[in-house]
């Protein structure tokens, strides 16, 4: 009998057939990324959280904070490396979805005063390089 070792990133729905090599590339980023987090004290609630307005890669849980994070995987730091990849237009993506995904846990508790308040949240991205995690920038945007 085998044991596999448990994957620090909790289920997610995937597309179905083959996946390219630039999609495994990307899904064993987020893997990595998943796993610096968890060794960093964070816990994974979710990954690959999709809505119309974009994704949200992964998001964890840093004390009381609700973390999402963009994860950038680079081959080399050219064209500013990955942190400088995320724009103001990603940033805006980014943004939506976590507000989407915040409505749909949380719900509309803080205006009606009852349920779960929102908690503290921030935006956070990870570079990845062919190393692993070379960079993790808290609070690298913020919704305001």
């Amino acid at each position: 009998m085998t044991t596999r070792r448990r994957s620090a990133l909790p289920s997610a729905p995937r597309p179905s057939g083959p996946r390219t090599p630039r999609q495994r590339a990307g899904e064993q980023a987020e893997q990595t990324a998943c796993e610096y987090l968890v060794a960093q004290g964070c816990s994974i609630v979710a990954c690959n959280q999709r809505f119309r307005e974009g994704e949200i890669d992964v998001i964890a849980r840093d004390g009381d904070c609700v973390v999402f994070v963009e994860v950038r995987l680079r081959s080399s730091a050219r064209f500013g490396g990955a942190a400088a990849s995320v724009d103001a237009f990603k940033q805006r993506r980014l943004i939506r979805a976590a507000q989407h995904w915040l409505q749909r846990e949380y719900g509309d508790a803080s205006r009606r005063g009852r349920g779960r308040a929102w908690p503290a949240c921030r935006f956070d991205v990870i570079a990845v390089d062919a190393a692993g995690v070379n960079e993790w920038i808290r609070a690298a945007f913020s919704a305001d």
